[in-house]
């Protein structure tokens, strides 16, 4: 079944809730769509509770019910982007390798409301494991939607069968994200980043067209260490480019990448999977990121643009400072020089705060070409970033 007794799951959770209690949502592609109107209406009949939120790819229904204060999302990106802007939900500018010790201390959850997919004599985690395994380890109460359907990944240790409260059953598959086609600028900026990787380096790109790019300019087999396994990254494997079992914290895609991942994808946590110790130490990383804007000193925004949110802080920051500490690895900001409207992406002062600081910037690839910083002055940093854009921003 895909509904939930709303009234039960109300109540059962109610009674789990200490006064001023705080519930962890499961987010990425399997955000518990089953149980959530439970919670909109346990925020409404207990205003005392917080939700706290990952990332959703749908919009969530009902969201617009939720009080302004009652959630917060510590990604901004897809599905709650308008709720954010309505100031529905609130956004926290947190990178996602801090969460483990935010969730030990003024983030702490009661309970985790997820999906799992049963297995064997426990429960495990499919597309996403994030943030939740944090979230456990303090304690928390789990409820949890069974999918029997979900993509089997090795997502580590099952939980047992009597730490969690079942609330139902579904046959839901995860939430879809289809990349959209590469335009031409991207593909070239694809090729010329897929040039500069070397040989067996760790790989970590963001999803997207730009993604898209990249991946099909790759040559040379590489290792997967990112933040969502895509279905570029099934098609890379197609490719006989694949070195390893990619490692992420998320699967998200189309229903490609869900059957091709079973088994041969390794899901795990955020303490793990963006712990910039590990990251840095190793085989070559070359993490390629994005932004809506860059300033001329190269600090990087991510997050909003025009007052609008837009991404997040997200795991950019982890894996850019990681790869500019990696040796043999990079770190590229990845942009067009003007967004599809005509509007210069390169900036005399960003929007918002840095998502990225200028110091974790290695190399700037761009339809035009590519700036590399490493061992430049402040000045000639700015220098170089204007003659790759071909002039100075108003």
């Amino acid at each position: 079944m895909d509904m939930l007794d709303l009234e039960a799951t109300v109540e059962r959770l109610s009674a789990a809730l200490p006064v001023g209690g705080r519930i962890a949502v499961a987010d990425g592609a399997g955000f518990p769509h089953e149980a959530w109107p439970a919670l909109v209406d346990l925020t409404a009949r207990r205003p005392d509770l917080r939700l706290l939120i990952g990332w959703c790819i749908p919009t969530p229904e009902r969201i617009d019910e939720l009080r302004a204060e009652s959630a917060r999302t510590v990604i901004s990106g897809f599905g709650l982007r308008r709720a954010i802007d309505a100031g529905r939900v609130g956004f926290l500018p947190v990178r996602l390798g801090a969460m483990p010790a935010l969730l030990a201390g003024p983030l702490r959850c009661d309970a985790l409301v997820t999906t799992l997919r049963p297995a064997g004599r426990g429960f495990a985690f499919a597309t996403e494991v994030g943030w939740q395994r944090a979230v456990i380890a303090t304690g928390a109460a789990i409820f949890a939607v069974l999918r029997a359907n979900a993509p089997r990944t090795a997502s580590g240790a099952l939980l047992a069968l009597d730490r969690v409260e079942v609330l139902g059953e579904s046959a839901r598959r995860p939430d879809e994200l289809a990349a959209r086609a590469p335009s031409q600028e991207q593909r070239d900026i694809g090729a010329r980043i897929a040039a500069l990787v070397p040989d067996g380096a760790r790989l970590q790109v963001g999803p997207g067209g730009l993604g898209s790019a990249i991946f099909d300019g790759l040559t040379r087999p590489v290792a997967v260490d990112t933040g969502i396994v895509s279905d570029q990254v099934a098609d890379l494997d197609a490719r006989g480019l694949l070195e390893s079992a990619p490692l992420a914290p998320y699967v998200v895609g189309t229903e490609h990448v869900y059957e091709w991942c079973a088994d041969r994808v390794r899901v795990a946590g955020v303490e793990f999977t963006h712990d910039p110790s590990r990251l840095a130490h190793g085989r070559p990383l070359v993490a390629v990121n994005t932004g809506l804007e860059i300033d001329i000193a190269g600090q990087v925004n991510g997050e909003a643009v025009g007052g609008m949110a837009v991404g997040g802080v997200g795991g950019q920051p982890d894996f850019a400072a990681a790869a500019a500490a990696s040796r043999g690895g990079l770190s590229v900001i990845a942009m067009t020089t003007h967004t599809t409207k005509g509007v210069p992406t390169l900036v005399r002062s960003l929007q918002m705060p840095a998502t990225t600081p200028s110091h974790d910037v290695d190399i700037v690839v761009t339809e035009r070409g590519s700036a590399d910083l490493r061992g430049l002055t402040r000045s000639e940093r700015t220098a170089a970033l204007i003659k790759l854009w071909g002039g100075a921003p108003d």
